[in-house]
């Protein structure tokens, strides 16, 4: 499958809001599961957010809870990140990846731990500076 290909970083000041894209053409299933990862300098790729393609369930790393929105345009086939109240701590390179959806009766299809090992289709990243 085709690398994801994301966009919309920049470097902004702590408090200010950055929004990511990252087309999803090609894996609109309610099957697959899409996401958001991380890798700030020195650290180990992190998975912030995630969202079933087409669905409603999410999940989001503590870090992020509260300031970050994972969301999808299914007409343009675009995920996003709203980035809200930004810290220099999320200074990183932020990519999107995807994985086959799990399910259970009850949710219904849900995202897989947001464990990098998991997921496939790496794009370039995109990055995001965030000064004090």
């Amino acid at each position: 499958q085709a690398p994801l290909m994301e966009s919309g970083g920049g470097s902004v000041q702590a408090g200010g809001s950055l929004r990511l894209s990252c087309p999803t053409s090609g894996y609109n299933t309610v099957t697959q599961c899409m996401a958001w990862f991380r890798q700030g300098p020195g650290k180990e790729r992190e998975g912030i957010a995630g969202i079933v393609v087409g669905g409603h369930n999410t999940a989001y790393a503590d870090s992020v809870k509260g300031r970050f929105t994972i969301s999808q345009d299914s007409s343009k086939k675009i995920m996003y990140l709203q980035m809200n109240s930004l810290k220099p701590e999320d200074t990183a390179m932020y990519y999107c990846a995807t994985a086959p959806a799990s399910y259970e009766y009850t949710p219904g299809w849900y995202c897989p731990a947001l464990n990098p090992q998991l997921f496939g289709s790496w794009g370039q990243g995109t990055q995001v500076i965030v000064s004090s």
